[in-house]
């Protein structure tokens, strides 16, 4: 009779090791399905859109990633306005002073043209994905899209201006449907990855519309960093088709100037124009203007979009007097 196998022992140093071993191995692999599991949702919300969303899922116009888009009525407005640095005032339901035609109404920290910059880039990453769902980026990859560099003060400053944009409320009136709500629905960071958990509100897709918003030009806006007052412009005037002459207290005020002093404000002004042409024309977008008495006349190239506005308008008036 052959005498029983022993059993592999289950206890002592052997086999309190062996064990050991095994919970590593588990607690490696559930690590490694984790980082997967996380790297695959970053590439989700970072990639282009490939097959046809649903018909009932609302998402923003993919425009290209040389513009950013932005509502006309944003940009033609002292909403974004050119502010000094320092501190803000806080707004109520604050008329906000806009051309003939709009209305806008804003509670929260007043907003400057570097809160637009964010603003941009988060809905510019939000493009690729259908409103009211979450879109997770880094602050990194964030930085990395506006042009500035990874360094602990940038990140606080993006983080102070993406609070702002979260903690405030809008109400604009203009050819469509009115809306009424946040720039930004929801902005949290995730405690494990450390990314921006960000939702955008499905209803901010009726200031999209075609002929509501303006592709601007990202590589001109980006020469123009620091100089608000030309940002602003840039913005205004791309909006713009075929530009008609504006007074120069009109454009301050559109742009939220905080100059009290004509003299000053209108040498402002002036400096700000040259510094928009200057940027315009070095990425090929001809720019110039000329001061006449009181009024500003801007002369520029339209965009494809605004040469088929302007034959359309151009026929329809045609027909009328046929």
């Amino acid at each position: 009779m052959r005498a029983p196998v022993p059993r592999r022992a289950t206890t002592g140093a052997g086999g309190e090791s062996e064990r050991h071993s095994v919970d590593a191995l588990v607690a490696r692999i559930a690590a490694l399905q984790k980082k997967h599991r996380e790297r695959v949702t970053r590439e989700e919300c970072n990639k282009l859109p490939g097959a046809p969303l649903p018909r009932d899922v609302v998402q923003l116009p993919h425009w290209p990633d040389s513009v950013r888009g932005v509502p006309n009525g944003f940009l033609r407005s002292a909403l974004f306005g050119a502010i000094a640095k320092g501190e803000r005032r806080y707004m109520s339901r604050e008329r906000v002073t806009t051309l003939d035609g709009l209305t806008i109404l804003y509670t929260g920290e007043r907003l400057d043209q570097g809160d637009l910059d964010v603003w941009e880039s988060v809905l510019h990453v939000a493009r690729t994905r259908a409103l009211g769902v979450t879109c997770r980026m880094t602050s990194y990859a964030l930085l990395k899209l506006m042009g500035n560099t990874d360094t602990g003060k940038n990140r606080r400053v993006l983080h102070t201006r993406i609070t702002r944009l979260r903690a405030n409320a809008v109400e604009i009136e203009q050819d469509g449907e009115p809306y009424i709500g946040g720039l930004i629905d929801v902005a949290y960071k995730d405690s494990k990855t450390k990314e921006w958990v960000i939702v955008v509100n499905p209803k901010l897709h009726t200031l999209f519309a075609a002929d509501q918003f303006t592709q601007i030009d990202w590589n001109v806006r980006r020469e123009l960093v620091g100089k608000s007052l030309a940002q602003w412009l840039h913005g205004f005037y791309a909006s713009h088709a075929k530009p008609y002459p504006m007074c120069v207290d009109t454009l301050l005020k559109l742009a939220g100037s905080e100059d009290e002093s004509p003299s000053s404000g209108r040498q402002t002004l002036r400096k700000a124009l040259d510094a928009l042409a200057d940027a315009s024309t070095a990425h090929g977008q001809p720019f110039s203007y000329d001061v006449q008495g009181d009024l500003v006349h801007v002369d520029k190239k339209p965009s494809n979009s605004q040469r088929r506005h302007l034959a359309k308008k151009a026929a329809g008036q045609m027909k009328r007097h046929l």
